[in-house]
């Protein structure tokens, strides 16, 4: 196949929460690839040593903004500002995400409406200002939103995050059906169990690692770098008639009863 049908050279791809985890192995994906980086996350220092990161592995051009996606009503002037200082936005990745724990009849609607906030209506938002954008530019460009297993099933004392991820998935393919003629292509990537700091206690439980294990074909817990070749497919021109999807990066997770 064609190399140059993955290439991403000339591109600019904007990653959220891409300073740690998924988003930083993603964004690292992406400038290997030959695309330069705008990363968003809250912790300015994480944000610094993600970019070292991916200016060492990739001598690409990375710019960093420090912003709280609970903040929903300031995106629109975040994304312009980031149009403003990188000269515009190819590829959006939105992996920027938060979750909360409890039995369902406990969950109080002030938590319910932050992780529907951030995993959601922020990518919503997001995305409205990058469609916007591109109409103006009169360019298409990709859309890769970062779902969840939870896209397709649920776990006890996660009612919020699972309405999020599965509404995520709808936005998604909502958005591609709508923004086709746009030519802006609407995915997303289903991880399975991935070893990051945000899963370290998980995988740390005799327990539930023991039953991770038994549930995943391939006996493994991924790794944040496995979803990167799914995010540069999807980045690319190789991808160009794929929208409106969920790529499972799961083990086989989602395959097996």
């Amino acid at each position: 196949m064609d190399s140059e049908l993955f290439s991403l050279s000339g591109k600019t791809a904007l990653v959220t929460g891409g300073s740690r985890g998924i988003g930083l192995a993603v964004a690292k994906g992406l400038a290997r690839h030959g695309a330069d980086i705008a990363i968003i996350a809250r912790d300015k220092s994480r944000l610094e040593a993600a970019k070292g990161q991916i200016e060492k592995s990739s001598n690409k051009k990375v710019w960093t903004f420090s912003f709280d996606f609970e903040n929903t009503k300031a995106i629109e002037a975040l994304f312009e500002e980031v149009v403003s200082t990188t000269g515009g936005v190819d590829i959006l990745v939105n992996c920027a995400g938060t979750t909360a724990r409890a039995p369902a009849e406990e969950v109080e609607l002030e938590t319910w409406n932050r992780v529907v906030g951030v995993n959601m209506t922020a990518v919503f938002a997001i995305s409205q200002a990058f469609c916007r954008h591109r109409k103006q530019v009169g360019k298409g460009g990709k859309i890769i939103n970062i779902g969840s297993l939870m896209c397709h099933g649920a776990r006890p004392t996660t009612t919020a995050y699972a309405a999020s991820k599965g509404g995520l998935l709808m936005v998604t393919r909502a958005l591609a059906v709508e923004w086709a003629k746009y030519h802006i292509n609407v995915n997303a990537i289903g991880p399975g169990f991935i070893t990051t700091d945000l899963t370290a206690k998980l995988h740390a439980d005799e327990d539930f690692n023991r039953w991770v294990l038994s549930r995943t074909p391939v006996e493994r817990w991924g790794q944040p770098e496995d979803i990167a070749g799914a995010a540069v497919f999807l980045a690319s021109s190789a991808s160009d008639f794929v929208t409106g999807q969920i790529l499972y990066v799961d083990g086989g997770w989602v395959a097996a009863l």
